[in-house]
């Protein structure tokens, strides 16, 4: 009989790899998606850590499901086609061996812990029509040293880059409103960031433990500081606190010690 590892190719009649499919089937090695498939679903391909190289996505998939290739540590590469509007929950989490992966220009959101602990990645561009980055989207992302978020993202949420700590520098475009908490925790390479006036909130614990960061400069349109905040941020040896901010929270510069 056929021993492993396995390449699979698909049907051509098939529109939905569903819910389950291929969950944990470790020997398969290479898949082929043809172009008559419109959704990759849950856990489709959750744990195919046989899978190696790259995998390609085709222009007919239009969602790519929760979990669907949750823990596929073999993974390389990745291209999410413009037909693809979302990129799921933990869709990609725990894909460690990931070095590159190319977004499609239709994303428009995100999900939470999309590439979390992807910690081969080195860059990532977001595309323009994203309006959100979901909680722990590229957390754990150690390998990460440069992102581009577009004028389109409004919010970033919650840890979203939390333990990037490759990232030395980030631009924050001016569409952004609010830095969600814990957004850049431990982001220990970062040395500079740029905060637009657009910015009215910056969440708890937000720069905590950016060890490398030596001056920040908070915008007129912040009111507060909230707890946490840029605690045990080592290297600051300057901020600038405008008169707009009423409240400094708890622990707020705790362990600044530069």
């Amino acid at each position: 009989g056929i021993k492993p590892p396995f390449a699979v190719k698909i049907s051509r009649r098939t529109k939905m790899i569903k819910k389950d499919a291929f969950n944990s089937c470790t020997y398969i090695a290479a898949i082929l998606i043809p172009d008559s498939v419109t959704e990759i679903g849950e856990n489709a391909f959750f744990g195919c850590t046989g899978l190696t190289s790259s995998i390609n996505i085709p222009d007919s998939v239009t969602n790519i499901g929760y979990r669907a290739f949750y823990g596929c540590t073999g993974l390389t590469s990745i291209n999410i086609p413009d037909s693809v509007t979302e990129i799921g929950e933990n869709a990609f989490y725990g894909c460690t061996g990931l070095t590159s992966v190319n977004i499609g220009n239709s994303v428009t959101e995100i999900g939470e812990n999309a590439f979390k602990g992807c910690t081969g990645l080195t860059s990532v561009s977001i595309p323009d029509l994203v309006t959100k980055i979901g909680e722990n989207a590229f957390a754990s992302c150690e390998g990460l040293t440069s992102i581009n978020i577009p004028d389109s993202v409004t919010k970033i949420s919650r840890s979203a880059f939390e333990g990037c700590e490759g990232l030395t520098s980030i631009n924050i475009p001016d569409s952004v409103t609010k830095i969600g908490g814990s957004a850049f925790r431990r982001c220990t390479g970062l040395t500079s960031i740029n905060i637009p006036d657009s910015v009215t909130k910056i969440g708890e614990n937000a720069f905590e433990g950016c060890e490398g960061l030596t001056s920040i400069n908070i915008p007129d349109s912040v009111t507060k500081i909230s707890w946490c905040t840029f605690r045990r941020c080592t290297g600051l040896t300057s901020i600038n606190i405008p008169n707009s901010v009423t409240e400094i929270g708890s622990l707020a510069f705790e362990g600044c010690t530069g």
